[in-house]
């Protein structure tokens, strides 16, 4: 509980004392006045006692409302309705938007889906059918059936009638659909247009004939772009034959953009960041394979520092400034790599080629302004310019490498079908660290061998 609001707990606790002191129509009456998120975070929250008390006095619409709301993982809504008898929780799933149903029953055991969908109207079984067997993360998996479709040769007075009639069991009011006898999708009308139309023009006068709509196996990253782009508050969803199958509702996409924006957090940290209080064993067991891989990639960069042994023995000093190079490379590199994905999240692939020689520009103007200054501090710290000059120059090679594998991998991992996502902070600091060794030491050999000799 806490990360519920003040203002809900307050809430919360007063629905309790409410309940405790069996005044229910006091509390049913408070509990209908709240907002529906209010509602949602209220009922999850309440104990099993509670709950059961409030369940019996809410009517199947009004528990229907609040299942609707509610904001957590299908399967944990599965065990709410579990409180309920079989009966009951069909009926209120029968009356919950379609995409919320989908979302439930598509995680649910075979034996349970089984006995919910026979519980359900034969129409109403086989449209819940349809819609979850969708892939997930498509624009079928997010769709809603409720929506409001009028002929076009109706009325602007006889739409608003219409609208008037079905809007509590639409998904949104804001866009009305123009639909054929076929129910192919002639264009929209939004309420606006409705509202400010004198009532005896034809619908079909005022329809927006240009149709932007998606087909059910389109990835919703996809859709989320759309949306945003277009700035619709829904979309339709047609099959092939543009026939109006549902429409998908800017509050799906504010939450298809949260689980991107987790993916690729979680990617660029290379850990789940959306586990919360999972259990301590099992965020290990999942955190683990990561980190070993990792691991064995720093081993190499120990073993590589280890091949310079005698480099370091002759100049002991140079083993001061590893950690600062290669940090210095992995920041930039991580950088980088956050720009590169960026530009791949919103399908900026055109530009791509010009992203990579930009990348190589800033790489060599960051190395060169870094490098320059540890030129001059190293230099006047150490009293020794060879020295400076070394470091100078391996710390420009090596942000100008970090800078372009940041880029180049997650681009490269993108054109394999892997989420670019994956090509993590944690991996490219690792690999950065191995460039940057080896650039050092290479370049520390040359210099030093060269001076040495001359001497």
């Amino acid at each position: 509980m806490d990360d519920i609001r003040d203002e809900v707990l307050d809430q919360l606790k007063h629905m309790q004392f409410l309940i405790d002191e069996n005044q229910l129509d006091d509390a049913k009456k408070i509990f209908l006045t709240l907002h529906d998120f209010e509602q949602a975070t209220i009922f999850v929250n309440l104990n099993a006692t509670h709950r059961h008390a409030l369940i019996k006095i809410l009517s199947d619409q009004e528990l229907a409302d609040v299942f609707d709301d509610i904001d957590e993982e299908p399967k944990k809504i599965i065990g709410l309705l579990e409180e309920l008898s079989p009966k009951r929780a069909s009926h209120i799933l029968n009356l919950m938007y379609t995409d919320n149903v989908a979302d439930i029953l598509s995680v649910m055991e075979i034996e349970e889906l089984a006995t919910y969908l026979s519980l359900m109207p034969k129409d109403d079984a086989e449209e819940l059918r349809q819609l979850i067997n969708y892939e997930d993360q498509t624009a079928g998996a997010l769709l809603a059936t409720e929506y409001l479709a009028i002929e076009p040769d109706c009325t602007i007075g006889e739409a608003l009638q219409r609208v008037k009639q079905e809007a509590n069991n639409a998904e949104t009011i804001y866009y009305v659909y123009v639909v054929d006898d076929t129910e192919k999708l002639v264009g929209v009308v939004s309420l606006r247009d409705l509202l400010t139309n004198p009532d005896d023009y034809l619908l079909k006068t005022i329809t927006n004939t240009r149709i932007i709509s998606v087909h059910p196996a389109d990835d919703q990253e996809d859709v989320a772009k759309m949306m945003r782009d277009y700035d619709f508050l829904a979309l339709p969803v047609t099959d092939v034959f543009n026939h109006m199958i549902g429409i998908i509702t800017i509050d799906d996409i504010v939450d298809v953009m949260d689980e991107e924006a987790i993916s690729d957090y979680s990617g660029l940290a290379g850990v789940n960041v959306d586990q919360g209080t999972i259990n301590p064993f099992l965020a290990a067991a999942k955190r683990l394979p990561w980190l070993i891989t990792l691991l064995f990639l720093g081993m190499s960069t120990a073993s590589l520092i280890s091949h310079y042994e005698t480099l370091v023995a002759k100049a002991s000093v140079l083993a001061v400034f590893i950690s600062l190079i290669t940090g210095t490379a992995g920041n930039a590199g991580t950088q980088s790599l956050a720009v590169a994905v960026r530009g791949i999240a919103l399908d900026e692939e055109k530009s791509m080629l010009k992203m990579i020689f930009t990348e190589i520009l800033i790489g060599l103007l960051i190395g060169t302004i870094t490098g320059l200054t540890i030129f001059i501090i190293v230099g006047i710290w150490q009293a020794n310019w060879l020295l400076g000059f070394i470091i100078g120059i391996s710390m420009m090679a090596a942000i100008t490498v970090a800078n372009v594998a940041g880029a180049l991998i997650p681009l490269g991992m993108n054109k394999i079908g892997v989420d670019p996502a994956v090509a993590s902070g944690p991996f490219i600091s690792t690999l950065s660290d191995l460039t940057s060794v080896l650039i050092y030491f290479s370049i520390a050999q040359i210099f030093l061998s060269n001076f040495m000799n001359h001497h």
